[in-house]
């Protein structure tokens, strides 16, 4: 159950960080609307995730797969295409991530 409120938790996050560009500094009802909602959600999956794992891992795959997906959001909506340096360090995130699930005796 950790893991599906660690899903529910990143999705949220990307969806709000993804909708902050489009409120346009709280200028925008329905964007800004997502903003708060996602982040509460996120926020509150986060609490539940961590009666089990613990907070530095938590964090670690909440943060970095947050951060690819709200790059690729942004390459699919905002045509903000990430060049080879940014894309290297994506995947040394994605590579820090495996790693933790697979050598770390820390999750669950």
């Amino acid at each position: 159950m950790p893991y599906l409120f660690l899903a529910i938790a990143i999705i949220a996050e990307v969806a709000a960080t993804s909708a902050l560009k489009a409120s346009e500094e709280f200028t925008k009802l329905a964007p800004s609307l997502v903003v708060i909602i996602g982040y509460g959600a996120s926020f509150y999956c986060l609490t539940q995730v961590l009666k089990t794992i613990p907070v530095g891992i938590t964090y670690a795959v909440w943060a970095g797969l947050g951060i690819v997906l709200v790059s690729i959001v942004g390459a699919i909506v905002y045509k903000q295409i990430p060049d080879m340096p940014a894309l290297t360090g994506m995947a040394l995130i994605i590579t820090g991530v495996v790693i933790i699930y697979i050598f770390s005796k820390t999750t669950v």
